[in-house]
């Protein structure tokens, strides 16, 4: 296997949030495809809808991406407070996990604040402001 990747749906903030996330991760999206750039006679889309996004790309570290896109209103809205999955980030240094819990939580909700855990990591979990969990973690023995 090479990868595997986390893909956010989202009710109409896609682009806000990733570029939230961008701010955070840094890089460059690699993709961005709009509704209306799939439009046709067989598939119309709702001018409401045209410039939601369909796939959003943004690489995250060496070999991950961080996908996401905006739900159509016809399939109903994405339960933002469900809480069956997080995303888990491993950072290669405290400093780099500071940075990017700090960086993510700002306006969310902090569930476990990061800090020593009783497993030995360096670990907190959180809500960020668009409802996704993540857990950040650094394990000096793993990244050895």
């Amino acid at each position: 296997m090479r990868t595997i990747n986390p893909w956010i749906n989202f009710n109409g903030n896609a682009e806000e949030a990733f570029t939230f996330y961008k701010s955070v991760f840094g890089g460059e999206f690699t993709k961005i495809v709009r509704f209306k750039d799939l439009a046709s006679d067989e598939f119309q889309v709702p001018e409401n809808e045209a410039d939601k996004i369909m796939h959003i790309a943004l690489p995250v570290g060496k070999y991950n991406i961080l996908v996401a896109n905006d739900v159509p209103e016809f399939m109903g809205r994405v339960n933002e407070n469900e809480n069956r999955s997080k995303i888990y980030v491993v950072a290669e240094s405290r400093e780099e996990a500071d940075q990017i819990f700090n960086g993510l939580s700002a306006g969310g909700a902090v569930e476990g604040p990061i800090g020593v855990s009783p497993w030995g990591t360096y670990a907190g979990m959180f809500r960020d402001k668009y409802g996704i969990e993540w857990i950040v973690e650094f394990d000096p023995d793993y990244n050895r």
